[in-house]
């Protein structure tokens, strides 16, 4: 991806929320800079890649429509299949919603953000913002302070291809089970083919947001607990850092699942999905 493209396609996820809306709004853009640096790392080390940033005022419309802007967004959102970051029905329900999402297969993150202009009144303004996940600016073919890819990064799966989906869906109901928000995509996560002497799988690795020890712990124990419920063989992995990591096997479609703690903060997530195994029958 580069600026251009990165661009657009913000620009597409911003229409897809608006222009269905009633009333209409006027879009005005404001904030910072579209492009800037990459804020994808989270342990300060020095990164040149870039990332686009887009946030739009919905005006023209009275600050009581400022709620129902934002659901409209969502709504707009999950009908193309977009996901949800935060779920918290408080945050949806009240005078003020928020709401945090992301596309997939490609990963940009948005939010609908209602700005509190008369709390008695109910009376706000609506915000959209989307960010892109971060790219190489013109003329770089590796980004200083990355760690080098490897051989799966650079065989990207097809979006339709029944192993993808399995990972895709195994990572989510994963995700649902955290309770976490996730983090933007670190090097060497995201979605890849391996293969090794076993055959091909397709894994995807993503991680959350740096979480305090003692929500890490009861992240991990609550993927535990999904596993378990859901049929899957569990193990629990010591760990250096205390908290035991969850290694988890699902038994219709062979994928393995790994879920453990990092000394970063985050809570780290592997789903590995053999890429000729039996469709899974929940998945």
């Amino acid at each position: 991806m580069n600026e251009q493209q990165a661009i657009d396609r913000a620009e597409e996820i911003i229409r897809q929320a608006v222009d269905t809306m009633s009333p209409q709004p006027t879009l005005e853009r404001f904030g910072p800079a579209t492009i800037g640096p990459c804020i994808a790392r989270n342990d300060s080390r020095k990164d040149d890649r870039l990332q686009a940033t887009l946030f739009y005022k919905l005006t023209g419309v009275p600050g009581t429509e400022a709620r129902n802007l934002v659901l409209q967004a969502r709504d707009a959102w999950l009908k193309q299949g977009y996901k949800y970051n935060s779920s918290n029905e408080e945050d949806m329900s009240g005078p003020f919603p928020w709401v945090s999402m992301r596309t997939e297969p490609d990963d940009f993150w948005m939010e609908g953000i209602t700005g509190v202009l008369d709390r008695a009144k109910g009376e706000g303004v609506a915000t959209l913002k989307v960010v892109s996940p971060c790219f190489l600016p013109p003329g770089k073919s590796k980004a200083s302070g990355v760690t080098p890819a490897g051989p799966a990064a650079y065989q990207a799966p097809s979006p339709d291809d029944p192993a993808t989906r399995r990972a895709l869906a195994h990572s989510s109901r994963i995700y649902d089970a955290l309770q976490v928000r996730s983090a933007p995509t670190q090097p060497g996560e995201g979605l890849g083919t391996v293969r090794d002497e076993s055959g091909a799988s397709v894994h995807h690795a993503w991680s959350t947001e740096p979480l305090p020890e003692g929500e890490r712990a009861a992240a991990v124990a609550r993927a535990q607990t999904f596993f378990q419920s859901a049929g899957w063989t569990v193990r629990r992995v010591p760990m250096v850092e205390g908290t035991p990591a969850v290694v988890a096997g699902h038994p219709g479609d062979r994928t393995v699942a790994q879920v453990a703690s990092s000394t970063t903060g985050a809570v780290r997530v592997a789903v590995t999905a053999p890429a000729h195994g039996p469709a899974s029958a929940d998945a």
